[in-house]
């Protein structure tokens, strides 16, 4: 009966009507049928993101994705989002390791202005040095705000660029603080006219729509648009065997409680062998997901030695995924002894692996997740997005929550003795420290007093 419920949604209106097509210029267009509010979501999904990137040029990706909100011969410079919400609408975008997207949610006659706007800015940016160096400026502040300012997320990156001994994965999407200084229009226009194109582009409209209404206006928009002959398939340099575990510390006076996190190099849905990659995903929900985890139950509730833990897998990369754990120790806690409850619990499940219990709880949640993003427009326009930049088809993205379903202890055993394995991993530690006296301080005085 469980497992019929995951094959039933098969069935699902959304998931049998979906339609693709190509246009001649080697566009790809995804049609989401949604027809419970006459709104839209089009999303522009480009084959390229930070890990693309030229070496030098850290953060370019993202930065380009801020300069797209630039002018065109149409369109004024800051102009879009405001035409955007002029015509009731909202947009935004964003860059990741292998894509960069953009999206308006938007009424559904105006459609066909979200794709004239979406195709000139595709070919027809222009940028003056001016609004590169105001936009520099803001992603300065951004990595300032979000990475400099946080120890945590300060030791994420360092651990995270330790995971990766050779991928491109190693550098931060937003780029590093020296090269995202540099950056320059140059730059930008070069990664723009080296990736920016129709047959470097997937196009998802998602709602109140039919695939016939929908079929001649990217024709009419994109269809003009000329592709790049240059474009073509990514090559990535590739990790090499990690045989040896690594270690980082950081000490630092903003942090608060003392905490460990741990990141294990894996495999990720376009390249892992069959079954596995849902097998990961069980796992680190049974392991470290919420409050009734394996990780949380242990160091928080019993133990008493954390006062928060979790865990995730990321298994959208191109090229690899990773699993990761955290603890934050509680207030005057022993990392040592808390790292070591950490690896008592992994230890375990390798050991014994899972329950029968857990492994059904644990695909109850994943169905009522997948349900709850159904209800979503703009989830559903990522799901397809997201699955197809990474080489999936539709109809593996329908048939996702029946693969859960096949899904047996015995997998997700055999996943965690495979890629819970120390020496691919990294593991980080967080710990507070008193501040440096100011530089300015006053010393005290020498001779008599």
């Amino acid at each position: 009966m469980f497992i019929q419920s995951f094959e039933s949604l098969n069935a699902s209106p959304a998931a049998s009507q979906v339609s693709e097509f190509k246009l001649a210029n080697g566009l790809q267009v995804v049609v989401v049928p949604d027809h419970r509010s006459p709104v839209v979501t089009h999303y522009v999904w480009y084959r390229v993101g930070s890990a693309d990137e030229p070496p030098g040029v850290s953060g370019i990706a993202h930065f380009l994705e801020h300069l797209m909100f630039k002018s065109t011969d149409k369109i004024a410079s800051g102009a879009f989002s405001k035409i955007v919400a002029r015509l009731g609408g909202q947009d935004n975008a964003f860059t990741s390791h292998d894509v960069t997207a953009y999206f308006q949610r938007i009424s559904k006659d105006r459609l066909e202005t979200m794709m004239e706007m979406e195709a000139d800015r595709m070919v027809n940016l222009k940028l003056t040095e001016k609004e590169v160096a105001t936009e520099r400026d803001v992603i300065l502040e951004e990595r300032r705000s979000r990475t400099e300012n946080s120890p945590s997320s300060l030791l994420t990156e360092q651990v995270s660029t330790a995971l990766y001994q050779n991928h491109p994965y190693r550098i931060p999407i937003i780029g590093w603080m020296h090269e995202m200084a540099k950056l320059s229009r140059d730059d930008a226009l070069a990664f723009y006219r080296r990736f920016y194109a129709p047959n470097n582009a997937i196009v998802i409209v998602a709602g109140d729509v039919t695939v016939e209404e929908v079929k001649a206006l990217p024709q009419a928009t994109y269809g003009p648009l000329k592709p790049n002959p240059d474009i073509k398939t990514r090559l990535r340099p590739q990790e090499p065997p990690h045989r040896a575990a690594r270690r980082v510390e950081l000490k630092d006076p903003r942090a608060g409680n003392a905490s460990v996190r741990r990141f294990y190099l894996a495999p990720s849905i376009p390249n892992a062998a069959e079954g596995e990659a849902e097998a990961l995903y069980l796992l680190m929900k049974i392991l470290a997901n919420g409050t009734t985890s394996r990780l949380y139950q242990k160091l928080v509730v019993e133990e008493k030695i954390a006062s928060s833990a979790g865990g995730w897998y990321s298994g959208t990369g191109l090229d690899s995924g990773s699993l990761g754990i955290y603890a934050v120790a509680v207030e005057g806690g022993d990392l040592d002894k808390l790292e070591a409850g950490v690896d008592r619990v992994l230890h375990e499940l390798r050991e014994k692996g899972v329950t029968a219990d857990e492994l059904e709880r644990a695909k109850k949640a994943f169905i009522a997740d997948f349900i709850y993003e159904s209800d979503s427009q703009s989830a559903l326009a990522r799901r397809y997005g997201e699955g197809l930049l990474i080489g999936q088809t539709i109809e593996q993205i329908n048939d996702w929550p029946a693969a859960i379903a096949k899904v047996t202890a015995e997998d997700v055993k055999r996943a965690a003795v495979k890629h819970i394995d120390i020496r691919r991993s990294v593991t980080g530690r967080l710990i507070p420290v008193a501040p440096e006296p100011e530089s300015g301080a006053l010393k005290p005085a020498s001779g008599r007093s």
